[in-house]
């Protein structure tokens, strides 16, 4: 009876010990499946640690770079600004320019057909004074052309007597018929011009050549204006004296070329000139 009930003893302890071993067992493996598992979530954790620094690191960097793509950007956009500021200024100076460049060729274009009809109206005046005055030798007088104005050279020996300011018959002739082309020309100017030789005159009408230069011119104007009906507004005497020599004052030839009545015929500048203005 003894022996049996420690047999019973022994077998009790026995099954006791082994039950507690597997519950050990059970529970040393559960705990170092916990501690596998806390390791582990301690990597992921550092790993998502790093995986955010890293991203933190990189949205700096991100956040750097897009402050200073937005900083290139506004400046790019100022100087966008800036250059179109700039470009509608030079389009404006430009278009100025360019109207100030049609105002002169349209002004060029309007000077050059007054100049044309000028020309043209200067080579009509040198045709008609030339066929008024085709019966006089070229002793007597001379008409040419010079810069735009007709030039009628009339000589003394045509005019007037040596010495003299009267105008003889055979130069009345001559500016009668020159009063008849001047009366059909009301827009040109007609200046005379009484020209000398360089020989020396003092007498009790003329005191010395630049006397009976201007009174010589002044008798034309004369006859040209009262007795040929030329208007007194268009035309104007002056004396030059020995001053403008067309010869040589030491030949008699010279001297004869010299003592000249010029009769200069040009158009009026008046459109001219208030263009130019």
């Amino acid at each position: 009876m003894k022996n049996l009930c420690l047999f019973i003893v022994t077998i009790l302890l026995f099954a006791t010990s082994c039950v507690t071993k597997q519950k050990y067992l059970l529970a040393e493996n559960g705990r170092l499946e916990a501690l596998e598992r806390e390791e582990s979530l301690k990597k992921q954790l550092v790993t998502c640690l790093d995986d955010s620094e890293k991203l933190t690191n990189r949205l700096d960097a991100l956040l750097r770079d897009t402050t200073s793509l937005g900083k290139s950007l506004r400046n790019y956009q100022a100087l966008l600004s800036s250059n179109m500021g700039e470009q509608d200024k030079l389009n404006a100076l430009l278009n100025q320019k360019m109207e100030e460049l049609n105002k002169r060729e349209q002004t060029i274009n309007e000077l050059q057909e007054i100049i044309n009809a000028q020309n043209k109206k200067v080579q009509d005046l040198l045709t008609s004074v030339k066929d008024a005055l085709l019966g006089f030798g070229s002793d007597e007088l001379t008409v040419e052309e010079k810069n735009g104005k007709v030039y009628v050279a009339m000589s003394d020996k045509l005019l007037f007597e040596s010495g003299s300011a009267k105008v003889d018959k055979r130069g009345k002739e001559a500016l009668a018929l020159l009063a008849g082309v001047l009366n059909k020309q009301t827009d040109i100017d007609v200046f005379i011009e009484g020209h000398t030789d360089t020989k020396p005159i003092n007498t009790v009408q003329f005191k010395d050549n630049w006397d009976l230069s201007v009174i010589r011119a002044t008798s034309v104007v004369r006859i040209l204006t009262k007795e040929y009906g030329v208007n007194p507004l268009q035309i104007q005497p002056c004396g030059r004296g020995e001053f403008m020599p067309v010869a040589t004052n030491e030949t008699t030839e010279g001297r004869s070329r010299n003592r000249r009545t010029e009769i200069i015929m040009a158009p009026k500048l008046d459109k001219l000139l208030e263009i130019l203005q």
